[in-house]
């Protein structure tokens, strides 16, 4: 049973920023209440009031509404209308597809003087001979009738009628009240030997799951074959239109659902997915189903790139590298790849990728040489006045020139070795007569002062 609570109608005040007291209009359709209480205290001031499709029996706890103008109660289990004289500016009353037999209990809206529009389509007392003519002349502040304006001329003919009107009126309630009555007693014997059919049943199940009893996949399948004809001849099964059936017809919906509740809350049996063989063979495996790239790069590493989801956080993310396998656990589903070489775990490295995601996992061999990076080349060349010639630099840093054979003799004498040409002017050894050099005599006058550089 569905009570309204505050923290219901608050949670419908949402146009109203949460606030209850100064409600104008509120809306609890199809919520499965099944009595009208507390609002009439929580909310003075409604104008409209929405309780369509829900499972009210009676009216009540409304008299306080002194300025509810529009009250919606269609499709519910209303048999009598009453507790409505207190609504002082009711002006629109919808009770379509209720259980009202008792139409006399329309002139209790007699003291509604602002009532325009009234809806019974759809209940019994809208079967009944005369029920137009009846409910015209009874109130006659009322201009609209299921939907239908109700003219000066009709008022009159009803209003002249009204007598013979009543007494047929009457005839027939008396009628389908005594029909009424006879409904509730076989409603009651139903019900009782459905709950007599059903607690053996019960009591066999809940036998069964003490003693730990396991059905077997033929009588699981009986159970379900069973379970759906009974779903079948409940909905094939006639039944008369009154609020006992509504109720039950309810409370079967109600049940089922609560049933496929349990079973979506029931822990699913994972199957025990084998990564390990009872040998010790290890086995591909990829339940997150992600593409992946195994090579192998020039520093004898193995690579493996790993297709993990672009936005999944790193942290879902589990990796377990041994020396023949690597173990990637995405989001609790395995990934298995057995290498085709052995692996040294501990110099492995893994890296996600910032902008694709991928899972990047650098592996060394374990028994393979590293292979050190070819230095790059750079050429240096020399141009002698024979050949021309290019060697690379023996090492980073150093640099060597070719020099002409002839000229080798003079070039190691530039810096002369001793103690007296540390002051003295650098002196060049006799030149070579091919070289066609001429020695400049040195002047007398000339002083060698060290503070003076030399001149170039």
């Amino acid at each position: 049973m569905v009570r309204i609570s505050e923290d219901l109608i608050r949670r419908r005040a949402e146009h109203n920023n949460g606030e209850i007291f100064s409600l104008e209009e509120v809306s609890l359709h199809q919520q499965d209440i099944e009595r009208i209480e507390h609002i009439h205290k929580w909310c003075r001031d409604l104008k409209i009031l929405y309780l369509q499709n829900n499972l009210i029996p009676k009216i009540e706890n409304v008299g306080r509404l002194k300025k509810l103008e529009y009250f919606n109660l269609a499709l519910n289990n209303i048999e009598v209308i009453e507790n409505l004289e207190g609504c002082e500016s009711l002006q629109k009353l919808d009770l379509t597809v209720n259980f009202v037999g008792k139409l006399s209990s329309v002139e209790s809206l007699k003291q509604n003087l602002h009532l325009r529009e009234l809806y019974l389509v759809g209940n019994p007392c809208a079967d009944f001979h005369g029920y137009r003519q009846y409910v015209v002349a009874v109130l006659p502040q009322l201009q609209w009738l299921d939907g239908k304006e109700i003219g000066r001329a009709e008022r009159i003919q009803a209003l002249q009628e009204l007598d013979a009107v009543r007494r047929r009126v009457l005839e027939q309630e008396a009628e389908y009240l005594e029909k009424r009555e006879k409904q509730k007693r076989s409603g009651l014997k139903e019900t009782s030997t459905m709950e007599e059919q059903e607690h053996p049943q019960i009591n066999q199940s809940l036998s069964e799951n003490q003693n730990g009893t396991h059905q077997n996949p033929e009588s699981s399948s009986k159970a379900h074959t069973d379970a759906e004809d009974k779903e079948r001849e409940f909905w094939e099964k006639p039944c008369a239109f009154t609020p006992e059936s509504r109720l039950e017809t309810h409370r079967h919906l109600e049940d089922k659902r609560r049933a496929n509740e349990k079973e979506r809350e029931k822990p699913k049996t994972k199957t025990h997915r084998t990564l390990i063989t009872a040998n010790g063979r290890v086995l591909n495996v990829n339940e997150p189903k992600l593409d992946f790239s195994l090579t192998e790069d020039e520093n004898n590493c193995m690579v493996l790139d790993l297709h993990v989801y672009r936005h999944m956080d790193t942290s879902l993310l589990d990796v377990d590298v041994q020396p023949t396998y690597v173990r990637v656990t995405v989001k609790g589903k395995v990934f298995q790849l057995v290498l085709p070489a052995e692996v040294t775990p501990d110099n492995s490295t893994a890296q996600r990728s910032q902008t694709t995601g991928h899972l990047l996992l650098t592996l060394p061999l374990a028994h393979g040489q590293i292979k050190p990076k070819k230095p790059t080349v750079r050429p240096t060349s020399v141009t002698s006045n024979q050949n021309t010639k290019k060697e690379p630099r023996a090492a980073p840093g150093r640099e060597l020139l070719e020099v002409d054979p002839g000229l080798a003799g003079s070039l190691a004498n530039i810096v002369p070795k001793g103690k007296e040409s540390s002051h003295k002017p650098l002196q060049l050894s006799q030149p070579h007569q091919h070289c066609g050099v001429e020695e400049r005599p040195v002047s007398k006058d000339f002083l060698d002062d060290p503070e003076v550089p030399p001149l170039m």
